[in-house]
């Protein structure tokens, strides 16, 4: 007899997702330092292509965020509508092939760092909504 001591998740939603913060000073500190770098390539190209794969994970992650924040405001609102041309963008990017590159990675690190300007412009048009409107 064989048990598992796995849960299986049911979450369509992703609600759960939806709770956790991104850890988010760790991928800033690496766009960061992808998008210094300048002169020949010096790592592998196996190392150059984990870090697209860990950077596509992250802009995937906050892409989803992007879209969550998104959804909260009017259909014909602006952020709202900036966020959806964003979000095609990035999903556009996504979709390419991953290379191990300088100049693929350095494409994955401006697409995080796009992703998470649009997430810091949603927040701040989702806050004056968030207060209460009895003037509380």
């Amino acid at each position: 007899m064989h048990t598992s001591t796995h849960t299986v998740l049911y979450d369509p939603d992703g609600l759960i997702e939806a709770e956790l913060p991104l850890d988010r000073e760790p991928y800033e500190s690496l766009v960061k330092a992808v998008l210094a770098w300048t002169g020949p390539d010096t790592l592998a190209e196996r190392d150059y292509e984990q870090i697209a794969l860990q950077l596509t994970g992250h802009a995937r992650a906050v892409a989803s965020d992007v879209r969550r924040r998104a959804d909260q405001l009017a259909k014909d609102s602006g952020p709202r509508a900036l966020a959806d041309v964003v979000l095609k963008e990035a999903e556009g990017r996504l979709s390419a092939t991953l290379e191990g590159t300088v100049r693929c990675v350095q494409n994955r690190a401006r697409l995080v760092r796009a992703l998470y300007e649009r997430l810091d412009r949603l927040e701040a048009a989702l806050a004056p909504e968030r207060v209460a409107p009895n003037g509380g």
